[in-house]
């Protein structure tokens, strides 16, 4: 239950071109990247699917695609391969590059990095902090990694059965946690973290 609300606006049951409209303003970056693409498809196809939804002609949308590839860490080529031609780093570069495509105001990104190795997780962290600071959209994180949260995030909420149980800025919750639930997911927290990602 409850409603979702963005810019002021109840989106919960928005649909047909409202939806639409708002779907160029909110992008999503999954868990799984090997399933989030369509393996029928060239990777340039489907991140230039949506500009061209949009109205995009189908040249530009391309041509954007190669830029956004670069941009995330790939040659522009990339385009001309199908997906399963990629490792899982790869490929959620390539949904990222997706995501971009339309020029978000928001991106959520649910447990983007989860699926990965660890030190893929580190360089694909590092990439959502680079695009942001580029394109300047803002990102909702969802993770069950505390390190992840405390890397990517200026303010967290604990959440636990849909139920907000915490919410306060990185400092906060991580040096004065006030929930007991909170406590003890600081305190299972694996040691390593990717602070220095954000020059912490």
């Amino acid at each position: 239950s409850g409603t979702i609300r963005y810019n002021g606006h109840n989106i919960t049951h928005l649909a047909g071109p409202d939806l639409q409209r708002l779907r160029k303003s909110i992008q999503v970056v999954l868990q799984d990247p090997y399933s989030a693409l369509n393996p029928r498809k060239l990777v340039r196809a489907s991140i230039a699917e949506g500009p061209i939804i949009h109205g995009m002609p189908k040249k530009k949308a391309y041509a954007r695609a190669e830029e956004l590839l670069e941009l995330t860490g790939l040659s522009s080529t990339a385009g001309q391969r199908y997906p399963h031609e990629f490792s899982g780093g790869q490929r959620q570069r390539i949904c990222i590059a997706r995501a971009l495509a339309l020029e978000p105001e928001l991106l959520v990104a649910d447990e983007a990095v989860s699926a990965l190795d660890v030190s893929v997780q580190a360089q694909i962290l590092k990439l959502f902090a680079d695009m942001q600071n580029r394109f300047g959209f803002a990102m909702l994180f969802i993770t069950h990694d505390l390190r992840v949260a405390r890397a990517v995030c200026d303010d967290i909420i604990v959440m636990k059965s849909g139920e907000v149980l915490e919410r306060g800025t990185v400092t906060s919750v991580f040096t004065h946690p006030s929930h007991d639930y909170t406590k003890a997911l600081l305190a299972a927290a694996p040691t390593s973290d990717f602070l220095a990602l954000r020059g912490k």
